[in-house]
């Protein structure tokens, strides 16, 4: 056998070890980080429960109200009879920050125009959060069907604006600290049975004591077509409230058929 391929044979096992190693070290430290948040935060008004629990609510992930590149939700049922949906978050390797951001922001707060987290499991590499189940799905089914958005008269729209303008200002001025949504879209908000809005998905939340007026970010947050300018290019300004401000006014030209 020739030095080069005595030197493959030897080398290819070493290196698969390393890359293995490098592997498990990597996702050893998400799971770490993320027991390590959920350990030192024990003012969360949520419930955790274990996967095996995941797999009773939802009745073996029987019923899946929709999917995205987060992961799949599921409606489910708690033992009192509460519908709830069900978020399995999916890329365990990509989503560690936004299942804390989710756990952080509406962990600890309550307000009638915000989803309610219900509770969450953080299993390993299983990770879902339990939410409120809102019966009338997002404000994005009315707005861009035209046959569901004749349910929408502008009495109701203009009930489900103020209701969402409620919400922002609770997450702004409300609570003891600033919380960015950075993501108002129809496709966040959902309706309860009563079609009372409720902001929805904090994975890219950014949250700052209220002393400060603007907030630091490494990379652009949102979706093309609700992003505040500022959030593009930062030579027009520094980042606030106001980005989801901008969102919300987009938001707004959206539900008129303006955009």
């Amino acid at each position: 056998m020739s030095n080069l391929a005595l030197r493959i044979v030897i080398g290819m096992p070493c290196m698969l070890g390393l890359l293995i190693y490098k592997f498990r070290r990597r996702h050893l430290s998400m799971f770490d980080v993320i027991e390590g948040f959920l350990q030192s935060n024990t003012d969360l008004k949520t419930i955790r429960y274990t996967y095996s629990d995941m797999k009773k609510i939802t009745k073996g992930f029987r019923e899946k109200l929709g999917q995205g590149g987060y992961g799949s939700v599921y409606k489910g049922k708690l033992r009192s009879g509460h519908d709830v949906a069900v978020k399995v978050l999916a890329k365990p390797s990509s989503n560690g920050q936004n299942f804390i951001n989710e756990v952080a922001t509406i962990g600890r707060i309550h307000h009638v125009n915000v989803v309610k987290l219900v509770g969450y499991c953080a299993e390993r590499s299983k990770r879902a959060l339990v939410y409120d189940f809102m019966p009338n799905g997002s404000l994005e089914k009315y707005i861009f069907n035209k046959e569901k958005g004749n349910s929408l008269n502008l009495k109701r729209k203009y009930e489900i604006a103020i209701g969402v303008a409620r919400g922002i200002e609770y997450l702004h001025r409300g609570c003891d600290i600033q919380i960015l949504h950075f993501d108002i879209k129809p496709h966040n908000i959902l309706l309860d049975e009563n079609f009372t809005p409720k902001i929805s998905d904090f994975g890219l939340a950014k949250f700052y004591s209220t002393d400060n007026t603007t907030v630091t970010l490494t990379a652009v947050r949102g979706t093309i077509g609700y992003v505040a300018p500022e959030l593009m290019n930062r030579s027009i300004g520094g980042v606030s409230y106001k980005a989801d401000v901008y969102s919300f006014g987009m938001l707004l030209m959206e539900m008129l058929g303006l955009n």
